[in-house]
């Protein structure tokens, strides 16, 4: 089979003929259609991300197909079934073995390429708006990079919850990307008064950031008394400081929220979100956004899309036409 391997840190990954897995006791194995690639992907590359397995390995962090055999004690799915796949690597090829408890049976008629980068957006922006920032219906979230692979899905969970979304972008042609998802204002990211915008809307309760850098710093200023503020990650590539007397005077909480972390100390928390995230899925009130589909062989081109910040919603690798 062909899959997407780096074999070292800072070097760009390569196309390699590498032997069909077979699956282990508790595995199955997955005939692959799409992976969804996240900015995670980029840190891989530079060794920087915190899962970051040891080279070589074949990339992609979650991916969609039809499972095509199993391995001994699984019980859980069939041959046939088609899933989607927190991998956490492996997803940038033909065919992959995974622990069949990281797989979930798709809704019926749910496309596979949609389902390739549903996981880990969509997951993401539930657990860290219900679990950790507790948003209540007709409190303000504020999301930055509102038209992004995670920000979006937080601007549509957002209007789902009942929030008031202010959605936070850089171009008009972002911007109405997040109006359509469900955004009740819109604010361009280069805009010089951003935090005095933030404020004229009322101030914020929730700031939802995956951005980092001066967007961080505006929404922070604009937040209202006991405030949360989530931290997702730091796509413009600088990390907030925070100065720890200035969270006293407004009762203001700050939060982290790795999603992939779950998956150890707390998977029954995942998984419930993730049975509410597709049930709003099956109910037509999420409707994921593919911002760019790239065929198999044009992953260099994808990570570009990636790492320019100029893709909208998910950017997904089609592996597989039909299964």
């Amino acid at each position: 089979m062909q899959a997407w391997e780096l074999s070292a840190f800072n070097t760009a990954p390569e196309i390699r003929e590498l032997p069909m897995p077979r699956p282990d006791k508790g595995e199955i194995r997955v005939r692959i259609a799409a992976c969804g690639l996240n900015f995670a992907d980029l840190l891989m590359i530079e060794g920087k991300y915190q899962d970051t397995p040891t080279p070589p390995f074949v990339m992609g962090l979650e991916l969609a197909g039809v499972v095509d055999a199993l391995g001994d004690g699984v019980t859980t799915h069939a041959v046939g079934d088609p899933v989607a796949v927190y991998a956490g690597q492996g997803g940038l090829a033909e065919y992959g073995c995974f622990p069949a408890q990281r797989a979930l049976r798709l809704p019926d008629h749910m496309p596979l390429t949609e389902a390739a980068g549903f996981l880990i957006a969509y997951g993401t922006s539930h657990l860290a708006l219900t679990r950790r920032a507790r948003l209540a219906a007709g409190e303000t979230l504020a999301v930055l990079g509102a038209a992004g692979g995670v920000g979006l899905t937080a601007v549509e969970i957002g209007a789902s919850l009942g929030a008031k979304v202010i959605a936070v972008a850089r171009g008009q042609a972002k911007l109405e990307i997040a109006k359509r998802a469900g955004a009740d204002h819109v604010i361009d990211a280069d805009t010089p008064d951003l935090r005095d915008q933030l404020r004229a809307l009322g101030g914020v309760d929730v700031l939802y950031d995956a951005v980092g850098g001066a967007g961080f710093e505006a929404g922070f200023s604009a937040m209202r008394p006991e405030g949360r503020i989530l931290s997702i990650g730091f796509a413009s590539g600088t990390v907030p400081q925070i100065s720890a007397n200035h969270l006293l005077v407004k009762n203001l909480d700050v939060m982290g929220l790795y999603w992939g972390g779950y998956l150890r100390f707390n998977p029954e928390a995942l998984q419930h979100s993730l049975e509410q995230v597709f049930g709003l899925y099956t109910q037509g009130g999420l409707k994921p956004h593919i911002g760019a589909l790239y065929p198999f062989d044009a992953l260099p081109a994808a990570l570009d899309a990636l790492r320019s910040r100029k893709s909208t919603g998910k950017v997904v690798i089609e592996i597989a036409k039909t299964l």
